[in-house]
């Protein structure tokens, strides 16, 4: 209502002009005066929260939790403390009515009517009991027990993790977490049906593969465990472990660059790493983010000045490897560490493994997230050795310049850094032999040719993990040879042509070194055969292997 009031007032402004009306008059303009300040707090990004907590359930089979509602109290105490979180918004649903299925949903969706701005930054916290039934396809889910869920009907009753992430995605905010403190293992805040049960224990890797949340842009997916573990109530801390200690970072502990707030990830990281030496190992809190770039989430202080520089991945692909800083241990993936401004060496290890040793420049205020190491140290360029087939398009062409041919190429691929999604193509490719021009039918006409090409490409690459494929513009010379010895002539013709055409090409990756890859081309050019000038079009397929250097 406020800023309806306020956009309501600028409008005025904004259409105002000085002077007075004159008695009588319709439709004239009088000058607003609108404080600076009001309008601009009444634009300015909200910070909202939607805190859960389900400790009752109506079906007598699952138990009922001892610290949910008050974990969810206890996090709201520090979101809406003006000296911690300072949030606008904080709503909290403890109570039976209020942590149904229908509630929470409905709860969900009024959340993304009041969070309308992209630089919103939205909580959404969840403390309750976990579990895993099948759906209406038989395939296995996850799923949230609700106050009314039914131990029995647990897929029709209960609020399905898909269902709650795609409520999530929906919010418009682009600065938005989501905290899970509940896990699908069967124990602690779990319960699993007994046929699941049973079946789920009969499974030689001891657990289903674990789920990849995906993440939309800026948004961040923290859970209490990882799949397959069990999240726990503590009865000496009054709390869920991780809720605990994760409010005690809110309190500033968690700050680790030192600039005055607390983000979602550095609060994350404080609690995962005293939940994992509080449970002696047996409980690793996750994180699933697409995107961190400056962390936009800040749940508690403000940043008052510039922090010092970190390093940070929370990429599958890291997971389990040990982050060194000028030789000290200083973190085990996915996490992060800050560090003083400088010159660094920077390491990646696993055991007596050293994925990556590289001495970096950061700054002060800097995030460096170890993926863009990761890419750096990859090499980025390949060497080719291919062979395939030369042709012209056209009948008339293959006929009366040179049948169809084979050739061997070398490409060379550079993928730049400027522009990542780019590569340059260079390539070199001939062919040499025997063929025989079929003029008149029944009738060969015997020569020895030469073909050489150079070409140059710049293509898109889209790439899917091991798989990359491209296409882009080409341009290529062509130099073309032909010796005759027969009665009727004796000599060499020579053609010279420079062509613009098109290139397209899979590569496949075996190793860090190694690689499939083939290529096509299509060109277009203007030769004179005989006196007579003709367009004509040119193609070559190759397939090889390829180096990374």
């Amino acid at each position: 209502m406020r800023r309806l009031l306020f956009t309501f007032l600028a409008v005025l402004a904004a259409c105002a002009s000085p002077g007075s009306l004159e008695k009588g008059d319709k439709g004239g303009l009088v000058s607003v005066k609108v404080d600076e300040g009001a309008l601009s707090d009444a634009y300015a990004p909200r910070r909202l929260a939607l805190l859960v907590g389900v400790s009752q359930f109506q079906d007598s089979q699952w138990r009922d939790l001892r610290y949910s509602s008050k974990d969810a109290e206890d996090l709201a105490a520090a979101l809406r403390d003006p000296a911690r979180g300072h949030f606008d918004q904080v709503r909290v649903l403890t109570r039976p009515e209020e942590t149904t299925r229908a509630s929470i949903l409905g709860a969900l969706r009024q959340l993304r009517q009041e969070a309308t701005r992209p630089d919103d930054v939205v909580v959404v916290y969840f403390s309750a009991h976990g579990t895993l039934a099948r759906d209406g396809k038989g395939e296995l889910k996850r799923y949230l027990v609700t106050t009314d869920a039914a131990y029995r009907a647990i897929a029709q009753t209960a609020l399905s993790m898909d269902a709650l992430k795609s409520e999530f995605d929906q919010l418009p905010s682009r600065r938005r977490l989501m905290v899970l403190a509940t896990c699908h293992s069967g124990s602690g805040k779990s319960l699993l049906p007994r046929e699941l049960e049973a079946e789920l224990a009969g499974v030689k890797a001891g657990f289903y593969a674990r789920p990849l949340e995906e993440s939309s842009r800026a948004s961040m997916v923290f859970a209490a465990c990882d799949w397959g573990e069990t999240a726990r109530e503590d009865e000496g801390l009054r709390n869920d472990i991780y809720t605990h200690f994760l409010i005690d970072g809110l309190n500033g502990a968690a700050d680790r660059n030192i600039d005055g707030a607390v983000t979602a990830t550095e609060a994350h990281d404080y609690a995962r790493r005293r939940t994992y030496a509080f449970t002696e190992g047996r409980q690793r809190p996750s994180a699933e983010i697409l995107e961190v770039g400056a962390d936009p989430v800040v749940l508690s202080g403000r940043i008052d000045r510039t922090g010092r520089p970190e390093l940070f991945s929370y990429n599958p692909r890291l997971d389990g490897f040990t982050l060194k800083v000028d030789g000290e241990s200083r973190t085990e993936l996915p996490g992060g560490t800050a560090v003083a401004p400088g010159r660094r060496t920077v390491e990646l290890t696993k055991g007596d493994d050293v994925l990556i040793r590289q001495v970096v420049d950061i700054a002060a205020g800097e995030r460096l997230p170890l993926e863009r190491l990761l890419s750096e140290t990859f090499p980025r360029r390949s060497l080719a050795l291919m062979g395939g087939m030369f042709s012209f398009v056209d009948a008339r062409s293959r006929a009366e310049l040179l049948p169809a041919a084979p050739e061997l190429a070398l490409v060379l691929r550079l993928e730049e850094r400027p522009l990542p999604d780019l590569s340059l193509l260079l390539d070199v490719s001939g062919s040499r032999g025997r063929k025989e021009l079929h003029l008149v039918p029944g009738t060969g006409v015997p020569f020895t040719y030469t073909s050489l090409s150079l070409g140059a490409a710049v293509p898109y690459t889209w790439k899917w993990g091991r798989l990359s494929l491209y296409a882009g513009p080409r341009v290529a010379a062509l130099l073309l040879q032909r010796s005759f010895q027969t009665e009727a002539f004796t000599g060499a013709q020579q053609y010279f042509t420079v062509s613009p055409g098109v290139v397209g090409g899979v590569v496949w990756r075996l190793g860090e070194r190694l690689e499939l890859t083939s290529q096509v081309q299509m060109m277009v050019t203007y030769v004179v055969v005989d006196g007579r000038g003709q367009a004509v079009g040119f193609t070559g397929g190759w397939a090889g292997m390829g180096y990374r250097f």
